[in-house]
């Protein structure tokens, strides 16, 4: 682990994929004409959050030699992040996904109330081609030497094998580690031993964010103590149970705190803003 003074305030870097989202208006996809053009990417979700909280925060991410890639450039250091290791990529595009909401109407394919759906166009975006030469950049090493804990979800490593590389090769450095299971299965469909690679990046980590039901997915584990004696190596390790209960785990303590009870408005980001407010509050 990195030695920093004790006086020295946390600066988290958060690596990861950039991505453009366009919010269709509500209904089918098919009745959309206007989309709402937006700047998402769990990592860079993030970011945002621990940004507003005052945390010192860094993105190394890598986006298009496009408008796309500009717009999300300017709105990540808009929002106060450290830009300096975005990477721009001449000849890949910007990835981004579409965002279908529910119109509560009777049309045919339309979702049910409270519904969304996203639709993926991510393939040989500028954020597939993460590799380990990417670590050799001038700005990349800057922000890396003054970066105290490093945050990165399970997204990163399944977009590519290079990616995988790349998180595997920073998991095993001298930085304190934070990892988001956040499991997106028809991203691993292609990988062999998926469950070792995101394993390996848990144990690597000493802060783990994980929801009860992707880890029995993942990992076959079935309730919160299950997971920690699975993973007794993170120093935090958080298990989200939707909404009943987080259960929180601190070496050999454990904390359980029932879920709040509110109107759900966006069920999108919820995770990675509990995950930036969390962050915030252990890396001080």
């Amino acid at each position: 682990m990195v030695s920093h003074p004790p006086s020295a305030p946390p600066h988290v870097t958060c690596l990861g994929e950039a991505l453009i989202v366009l919010s269709a208006q509500r209904g089918p996809l098919e009745r959309s004409s206007t989309f709402t053009r937006g700047a998402a990417g769990a990592e860079m979700n993030v970011a945002t959050t621990l940004a507003a909280l005052g945390i010192a925060t860094s993105v190394i991410t890598r986006v298009g030699d496009d408008g796309f890639g500009r717009y999300l450039t300017a709105h990540l250091a808009a929002a106060g992040i450290d830009t300096t290791a975005v990477i721009t990529d001449p000849s890949r595009p910007t990835g981004l996904y579409v965002k279908e909401r529910s119109g509560g109407t009777a049309y045919p394919n339309d979702l049910p109330p409270g519904e969304s759906r996203m639709q993926y166009y991510r393939r040989e975006s500028a954020s597939s081609a993460f590799a380990l030469d990417d670590l050799a950049r001038p700005q990349v090493a800057q922000v890396l030497a003054k970066t105290s804990v490093i945050h990165v979800s399970g997204i990163t490593p399944a977009l590519s094998g290079t990616s995988r590389e790349l998180v595997a090769h920073l998991m095993h450095g001298p930085q304190r580690h934070s990892f988001d299971l956040n499991h997106r299965p028809a991203l691993w469909s292609d990988v062999p031993r998926a469950a070792d690679v995101l394993a390996d990046c848990v144990r690597s980590s000493s802060i783990v964010l994980m929801g009860l039901d992707e880890a029995d997915a993942v990992f076959g584990t079935a309730s919160p103590s299950q997971i920690r004696a699975e993973f007794p190596e993170p120093e935090y390790l958080v298990v989200k149970n939707d909404a009943h209960h987080v259960t929180g785990f601190h070496g050999d303590v454990v904390v359980e705190v029932p879920s709040l009870t509110v109107e759900v408005v966006e069920k999108i980001g919820a995770g990675d803003a509990f995950a930036g407010g969390f962050l915030a509050g252990v890396a001080t």
